[in-house]
C-alpha cells in the first residue's frame, strides 16, 4: 500500500455538491387498489375534472392511471397492499375552490390555520387525503 501523502492545490480542492436547481413537482402519485381503475377515473375524471393521459406502454402492463390538467399532473398506481394515505397527502391548487366544492358533491374539511390561505380536504374514494388550495 502506497502511503505517500498527496498535496492539492487550492484550485485543486475538492468541491462540494452542485446545490439542485429545483424547478417544480413533474407529479404525484397515489396509491389505489388492484382493478380500481375505473373508480379512479370517476372520480379524477368526473368529479375533479383532469383528463386522462395515455401511460408509456411498458409502464400500462402495471395498471394505474395518469390524470392532468394544466399542469397538474396526478398519477394512480396499484398497490397489491393498499393502504390509504390519509395524512400524506398532495395539494393541488385551483382558483374556484369555493364554488368548485360547493357545487360537487364532495365532503369537504374546511381549513384556516394558516392566515390569508383558503383551503380544505377531500378524499377520493380509496381514502386518500387530498387538500385544495385557493390561489
Amino acid at each position: 500500500m502506497n502511503s505517500a501523502k498527496h498535496s492539492t492545490s487550492a484550485s485543486e480542492a475538492p468541491q462540494g455538491p452542485i446545490a439542485p436547481e429545483w424547478v417544480g413537482i413533474d407529479h404525484v402519485q397515489l396509491a389505489i387498489p388492484n382493478g380500481a381503475e375505473d373508480d379512479a377515473r370517476d372520480f379524477y375524471i368526473g368529479v375533479l375534472g383532469l383528463s386522462e393521459v395515455p401511460k408509456p406502454p411498458l409502464l400500462a402492463k402495471r395498471g394505474g392511471a395518469w390524470f392532468e390538467a394544466g399542469d397538474v399532473r396526478l398519477h394512480v398506481g396499484v398497490e397489491e397492499s393498499f393502504v390509504a394515505a390519509s395524512k400524506a397527502h398532495p395539494a393541488l391548487t385551483i382558483e374556484n375552490l369555493a364554488s368548485f366544492i360547493e357545487s360537487s358533491e364532495l365532503d369537504a374539511t374546511w381549513n384556516n390555520e394558516i392566515a390569508g390561505l383558503t383551503r380544505c380536504h377531500i378524499f377520493d374514494p380509496f381514502g386518500n387525503r387530498i387538500e385544495l388550495v385557493q390561489t
